[in-house]
């Protein structure tokens, strides 16, 4: 038997999971690693604790599931997106990571729009230049680290620096590459016009492939260190939420993937490049050969349940959370949360905005704050629904495919089927990306004729949870005074 492994560096640990070729989830671990926030706004990782972490969990993942390095076929790679990591010329790294969730560049963004000029900008990468992307902080290392990118000769993505440390090659996905915001989005790779504008050096970017596409082998010295066996070879794989939407099966466009994780994300495969005029969504490459996306991120999902938790209830379970929430009458008696605690994304490109709950009365308890967070996030995901069905993305909704760990609460699943108006299924797939990066490595290894056919064979629908015909209308309600309190106090917000 053959086994396809996916590699994911997140923000939080590096993981390691093994799949047969059937599909099946042989084995998962997962080595954390640190962040460091030096100053303000500033988020950073060393790529030396990717490498470290990512050794250990595929070390472990060979050993404690009994699986021989020689019959691993294939390895996968996907991780967070947007990150910057520079290399020397002689492959070493230059500074620590500058991550997706960095804020130090909005002085940046607005010079590449002044450059380019915003809408030719958007037109050409599919994206406004927003403080998460990588373009900007490239532009904030030449303007603030003057010496340092003096030595840059080479720009990667931190999945793509575990490609080099595993196989000695420089090489990125489209889907990846394209979450830079330097490609030419109908191209599918690198925008000569962008570079040129932004001075930046193409023989410093790495040639870019299809998510299944093979991009190298295992080194002897990656071999020692990991366990994997020397000539294993590499697919390109993609960004975390490229691989996530091959792991749920949204390859297809009508197929939605909706990710409820700290952040909440909406995404909708395309045929062709689909580009929201104002960049309110964004247009990726999709790491499925010949397509495209359109994606929305909200900033705080989970992530509001969490802080509703750490700081209003501290000390109570989730589960105990949601219980007391389900007493309450959907539309929480008037009560709204607005979930911008850590600023918006989409629709609101804005990360001065702020989170609040509006309408408390006498008669409010934390039952009631609690199922107004949930029903908070739910709205804020149906703007990001409509702005896709706007730009054409999900004109044809067949199906929401759920996943993360917000979709472990029924309550949650039901107020999102009933605000959204769309039935949500769950799939047999719980690890995401990790579980997306092994699939493209076994479309690459010839385990499945492509990516589409991988899903329809390995992905099946586990639960169903449709909308609430009593409901839609007090949500129908609730969301059209939600859609009226971003811009009644968008004016308010930098004066806070």
């Amino acid at each position: 038997m053959r086994f396809f492994m996916g590699i994911d560096v997140s923000t939080t640990g590096s993981k390691a999971l093994l799949i047969d070729d059937h599909g099946k989830v042989i084995g998962v671990n997962n080595s954390p690693h640190p962040i460091s926030s030096p100053r303000p706004l500033w988020s950073e990782q060393d790529p030396a604790d990717w490498w470290r972490a990512t050794r250990k969990s595929i070390k472990n993942v060979l050993e404690q599931n009994q699986v021989s390095p020689q019959d691993v076929a294939a390895v996968g790679l996907t991780g967070q997106m947007h990150g910057l990591v520079l290399l020397d010329e002689h492959g070493a790294v230059l500074r620590p990571a500058i991550l997706w969730n960095d804020q130090r560049t909005q002085a940046q963004c607005d010079e590449i729009h002044q450059r380019i000029g915003r809408s030719r900008f958007i037109q050409i990468s599919g994206n406004a230049a927003l403080t998460g992307f990588t373009a900007p902080k490239i532009l904030w290392v030449a303007e603030n680290e003057p010496e340092i990118y003096k030595k840059v000769r080479h720009i990667l993505l931190p999945k793509d620096y575990i490609r080099y440390c595993l196989t000695g090659e420089f090489g990125m996905d489209k889907g990846d590459g394209s979450g830079t915001i330097l490609f030419d989005l109908k191209e599918r790779d690198w925008s000569p016009e962008i570079l040129d504008a932004l001075g930046i050096e193409r023989d410093w970017l790495p040639a870019t492939h299809e998510g299944p596409e093979f991009t190298g082998a295992i080194t002897h010295q990656a071999a020692l260190q990991t366990g994997l066996q020397e000539g294993t070879p590499v697919a390109a794989g993609g960004g975390d939420q490229q691989a996530q939407a091959v792991g749920v099966g949204a390859v297809e466009p009508g197929i939605i993937g909706l990710t409820v994780g700290t952040s909440g994300v909406v995404f909708a495969t395309t045929p062709s490049t689909q580009i929201e005029p104002e960049g309110r969504l964004h247009a990726f490459c999709h790491s499925m050969p010949g397509t495209w996306h359109l994606m929305g991120v909200m900033l705080s999902a989970a992530g509001s349940l969490q802080w509703y938790r750490d700081t209003l209830a501290p000390g109570s379970s989730f589960d105990a959370i949601l219980n007391v929430a389900e007493s309450v009458e959907p539309g929480s008696e008037g009560l709204q949360f607005m979930p911008y605690l850590s600023g918006e994304r989409t629709p609101h490109p804005d990360p001065k905005a702020r989170g609040a709950f509006i309408g408390l009365t006498v008669r409010h308890t934390q039952a009631h704050m609690a199922r107004s967070v949930l029903e908070g996030v739910a709205y804020g995901l149906k703007d990001i629904f409509n702005l896709i069905a706007e730009s054409g993305g999900g004109k044809e909704i067949k199906q929401v495919r759920a996943s993360g760990g917000g979709v472990k609460s029924q309550l949650w699943m039901q107020i999102l089927a009933s605000v959204l108006e769309n039935e949500l299924v769950t799939v047999n797939s719980t690890e995401g990306a990790a579980f997306g990066a092994a699939l493209l490595a076994g479309v690459g290894a010839g385990a499945w004729s492509d990516v589409r056919s991988a899903c329809r064979e390995v992905v099946e629908i586990t639960g169903r949870t449709a909308p609430r015909e009593v409901e839609i209308k007090t949500y129908r309600a609730g969301y059209e005074i939600y859609q009226d309190l971003y811009p009644a106090l968008k004016s308010i917000f930098p004066r806070m």
